[in-house]
């Protein structure tokens, strides 16, 4: 009798976890998109001044920074279903709703859409870190970069993918459309959602081995366990927040998130502006070179994760695994550089892609958030890291304003981008130290 017959194989659910988390992601961001494809019909039907649509361009940004540490408090005291199937449904609500500022007008329109969009952000601050405690839970380390790279590469597949389709539903259907559309698509995956996503230990299609196998690497199968209620512990404390700040391994990391969030930014807000404004392009063109480095981000966060994995199998350490990509990648990141010194638009999008291929092959942030986080609060952990990280959004837009308005020219706006690169780059080298899980001190209620 063959006794290999009696062997069973491992299952591979979490690789049908985290495809589900790249198709949600990707909705997710196509839903903060929307209001920047809507804007210039909304500006022109609804009366907006520029400084309304800014307004209301701010709303999101404001509202997911101030909201991340309370979201990744909820992940870790409810646990990451419950959490982020409210968080799936209510940004999609309000994405839904924003369709009906149709209806209004002038002043009323603004404020109502602001608020709404408000809520937006309010609504989305959990999804991220409990995409990272999700992985956490459902992976071994030695995979994690790969996963963690799938659902982070979700951003560009949402611009290369949804942006198209949301363009072509305000030429046939009108600006509201978009809304209504992307909202109900939201609502609908809250059910596939609510079917599909279990604990790695309560999944009905899951067997011993992968859980064997994933708990064997590192990954903490367990996470959510007592938490079906909420009433079994007390919580995350906020008080681990002081420790997280404490480490200088989690202090480089939030500052490389934050550096790295700082080119993301450029290349979604002003990269455009850049090409119409300094390289004389026309609006068409724009748009069309516009989304060549989305398609090459895409390519580089798919493939930063897969060779930081590779190099796990292969017997390299956490740390170097992990760092080897983060490295090159803000090398590369940091060609942008060139177009200072060119005239040739060819260079221009080929290092401007080269750049955003880059910035996405060390993108690992996420996957090391799950390497790192105590395991108690992985989704606090990650909320605090992401506060930092998206403060970016703020911020980045702003400097580059002022620095274009200044000088009159963007050649130092393109240095203070790479050197938000360089700064991820020694942060990783020179203050991160080892990767590795940090354990909190235990605090008294």
């Amino acid at each position: 009798m063959d006794v290999s017959c009696n062997i069973k194989k491992k299952t591979y659910v979490r690789w049908m976890i985290v495809w589900l988390l790249f198709i949600i992601t990707a909705i997710n961001y196509a839903d903060r998109a929307t209001i920047s494809i809507a804007g210039p019909a909304i500006s022109k039907e609804l009366g907006f001044s520029s400084v309304d649509l800014g307004l209301v361009f701010s709303a999101w940004g404001w509202a997911y920074v101030i909201c991340q540490l309370p979201g990744g408090w909820l992940l870790d005291r409810f646990g990451t279903k419950r959490v982020y199937a409210f968080s799936l449904f209510f940004w999609s609500l309000f994405t839904f709703l924003q369709g009906g500022v149709v209806f209004l007008h002038g002043f009323v329109a603004m404020v109502t859409l602001f608020a709404m969009r408000f809520l937006l952000g309010v609504a989305e601050a959990p999804s991220f870190p409990g995409n990272s405690r999700i992985v956490a839970a459902w992976f071994p380390s030695q995979e994690r970069g790969t996963a963690s790279s799938i659902f982070n590469a979700a951003q560009y597949f949402a611009t290369v993918i949804f942006v198209p389709l949301m363009g072509w539903i305000v030429h046939v259907w009108g600006w509201h459309h978009i809304f209504t559309v992307m909202g109900a698509i939201g609502l609908l995956f809250v059910i596939v959602w609510r079917h599909y996503i279990h604990d790695p230990a309560d999944h009905p299609h899951v067997n011993q081995e992968e859980i064997d196998y994933i708990k064997a690497g590192g990954g903490l199968v367990n996470i959510d366990s007592g938490k079906k209620d909420g009433k079994e512990q007390s919580g995350p404390k906020l008080g681990y927040i002081k420790q997280l700040f404490s480490n200088r391994m989690c202090v480089g990391v939030y500052v490389a998130q934050y550096c790295i969030n700082a080119l993301t930014f450029f290349f979604i807000t002003w990269f455009p502006v850049y090409l119409v404004q300094a390289r004389g392009m026309t609006i068409l063109k724009a748009g069309f070179v516009a989304s060549l480095p989305a398609v090459c981000g895409f390519l580089g966060g798919i493939l930063g994760g897969l060779f930081s994995d590779w190099l796990i199998h292969r017997g390299y350490s956490l740390s170097v695994a992990r760092k080897v990509p983060i490295v090159t990648g803000m090398i590369l990141a940091m060609s942008m550089i060139i177009c200072n010194y060119t005239d040739n638009d060819t260079i221009v999008i080929a290092c401007m892609a080269l750049a955003f291929f880059g910035k996405a092959f060390g993108a690992l942030g996420w996957a090391v958030n799950s390497d790192i986080a105590p395991k108690q609060i992985v989704g606090l952990s990650g909320g605090v890291m992401n506060m930092c990280g998206n403060t970016s959004s703020i911020v980045t837009p702003i400097a580059i304003g002022y620095i274009v308005n200044t000088t009159g020219s963007f050649d130092l706006a393109l240095v203070f981008v790479a050197i938000h690169a360089f700064i991820a780059l020694a942060s990783y080298l020179f203050v991160v130290g080892d990767i590795k899980r940090f354990e909190v001190k235990p605090i008294e209620d």
